[in-house]
C-alpha cells in the first residue's frame, strides 16, 4: 500500500515483485519464472492454487484499483497494469473470475458501501464464488426480453423469485450471483427489470450443469421456485436493473477480450508462445518455420496476437476511456478460434490421436473445443458489431417493434 500510494509505476513494480518471491512458493515460482508450464501444471495443483489464493486475496493485488477501505490498492486504472504484468508474470491467475471482472466493478458502481464491505472480501479471497444470472431460454441475445420475475413480498423486506437462468457459467461452484428480474410487467421491456444480489445456496434455487462438447459443465441452467432474495441485496433502484446490466456486459466483454480483470490476453486455450515453440521444434513432419505457407500463418498470428495484446493494455491503462469492449471482445474471440485451430493443425494427426497420458495433447484439442464458444459467450459477434456500429461509429439502431410498449403486452412463442 506504501508503494501504491506514491504513484510511481517503478516503485509499485519493485513492491510487487518483492511480494511475489515472499509470499508464492519458491517452486512455484521457478517454474512460472523459467516458463516451465509443465513443471508448474505438476506441482502445483488446481486445488493447491485455491488452498493458498487466500493470501494473494488478503494481499490487494486481486483487486488494485479497489479502494483500501474494501481490500484494495485504490490504484488508478494506468497503474494496475503494473500489477496485472507481475501476477502474469508469476502466473498467478486470477480465481472467482465473474466475482473479481463483473460483480466486484458492478458492486463499486451500484452497490452501497454496506454492500461493497459485505461482498468485495470474499470475492478477493475466493470464499464468494459469484455467477452471472442473464440470459434465458428465451431471452438470449435480446436480453431485455427476460421473465423471470421477482415479486416484492407484503412489508417489503425480500422478494420472491421464479422462472429460469441459462449459460451461467460457473453457477454450480457459485454462492452468488448477479440476478436480473422483471418487477415490473406493465412498462417497456427495459424500464421494468431490478438487479439483485442473489444467494444461490437456499432452497428454491436448482442448478443443472450442461456439458459443452470440450467435455467440461462450466454452463448452467439455474431454476427459481419462490426463491428468496433481501431487498438489502438489491444493486441500484427498482427498474434500474437494465442499466445496471449495461455495466455489467461492460465489463464482461473487457474480461473475455483480455482487457479486463483475467490476467490473459485470450479466453481459453494455448498461447501463442506455445505455437511458436511448436512451429520451431520440429517434431511433427519437420520444422513448420521452414512452409513458407505455415510460416506465414503464424507470422500473421504472432501479429495479430501482440495487437489484440497491447490493445487490451492500452484499454486497460485508460479505462472506461479506451478502445470500445465490443471491439475487443471481437477482436481477441475471432483471433483466439484462430490460435487454437492453428495449434490443432500443427500438431496433425498427433493432436487426434493422442496418447492417453499426453496431457499437453490433450491441453491443447480442449482449448480448440473450449474457443468454439468464444464468439457466442458474452455476446455473439454479430451483437458486439452492432454494438461497434451503434456506438462507437454512430450508426442508426436496429429497428424495435416492442421497444415502446408494456412487456406485459408482447406477444411472445406461437
Amino acid at each position: 500500500m506504501a508503494a501504491a500510494a506514491t504513484g510511481d509505476g517503478a516503485t509499485l513494480r519493485a513492491a510487487v515483485r518483492s511480494w511475489v518471491e515472499s509470499h508464492v512458493p519458491a517452486d512455484w515460482l521457478a517454474a512460472a519464472l523459467g516458463g516451465d508450464l509443465a513443471r508448474l501444471h505438476a506441482i502445483r495443483s488446481p486445488q493447491q492454487y485455491r488452498d493458498w489464493y487466500p493470501v494473494l486475496g488478503a494481499s490487494g493485488l486481486v483487486g488494485p484499483t479497489w479502494p483500501v477501505e474494501y481490500g484494495g490498492l485504490g490504484l488508478p486504472a494506468a497503474l494496475a497494469g503494473v500489477v496485472t504484468g507481475e501476477l502474469r508474470r508469476a502466473r498467478l491467475t486470477a480465481l472467482n473470475i465473474v466475482g473479481v471482472a463483473l460483480a466486484a466493478p458492478t458492486l463499486l458502481d451500484w452497490g452501497s458501501p454496506e454492500q461493497c464491505r459485505r461482498y468485495l472480501p470474499g470475492i478477493a479471497d475466493n470464499s464468494e464464488i459469484w455467477c452471472q444470472l442473464f440470459s434465458e431460454p428465451g431471452a438470449g441475445s435480446d436480453l431485455a426480453g427476460l421473465s423471470t420475475r421477482a415479486t416484492r413480498v407484503e412489508g417489503g423486506g425480500h422478494w420472491l423469485v421464479n422462472g429460469q437462468k441459462v449459460w451461467s457459467s460457473f453457477a454450480n461452484e457459485a454462492r452468488l450471483g448477479i440476478l436480473l428480474a422483471r418487477t415490473d410487467p406493465a412498462v417497456p421491456k427495459h424500464l421494468g427489470i431490478t438487479a439483485f444480489a442473489l444467494d444461490l445456496e437456499q432452497p428454491g434455487v436448482t442448478v443443472r450443469p450442461l456439458r459443452k462438447i470440450s467435455g467440461d459443465a462450466e454452463f448452467n441452467e439455474v431454476f427459481f421456485d419462490d426463491a428468496r432474495v433481501a431487498d438489502d441485496a438489491r444493486l441500484g433502484e427498482v427498474g434500474a436493473g437494465w442499466r445496471v446490466a449495461r455495466t455489467v456486459l461492460a465489463h464482461e466483454r473487457a474480461m473475455l477480450s483480455g482487457a479486463g480483470s483475467s490476467l490473459r490476453e485470450r479466453t481459453s486455450g494455448s498461447s501463442i508462445d506455445r505455437l511458436v515453440e511448436l512451429a520451431c521444434r520440429g517434431e511433427v513432419g519437420g520444422r513448420v518455420v521452414d512452409d513458407p505457407v505455415q510460416a506465414d500463418l503464424v507470422a500473421r498470428l504472432y501479429v495479430e496476437n501482440s495487437v489484440v495484446r497491447m490493445a487490451n493494455a492500452r484499454a486497460r491503462a485508460l479505462g472506461r476511456d479506451g478502445a470500445a469492449p465490443a471491439m475487443l471482445k471481437v477482436m481477441s474471440s475471432e483471433h483466439n478460434q484462430r490460435l487454437q485451430s492453428a495449434m490443432v493443425d500443427l500438431l496433425g494427426i498427433s493432436g487426434v490421436a493422442r496418447q492417453p497420458d499426453d496431457v499437453a495433447a490433450d491441453r491443447t484439442v480442449f482449448g480448440f473445443l473450449r474457443s468454439r464458444g468464444d464468439t457466442i459467450g458474452g455476446g455473439t459477434s454479430e451483437v458486439q458489431r452492432n454494438n461497434v456500429g451503434e456506438r462507437v461509429l454512430g450508426l442508426p439502431k436496429d429497428p424495435f417493434s416492442d421497444n415502446g410498449i408494456p412487456w406485459q403486452d408482447i406477444r411472445r412463442g406461437r
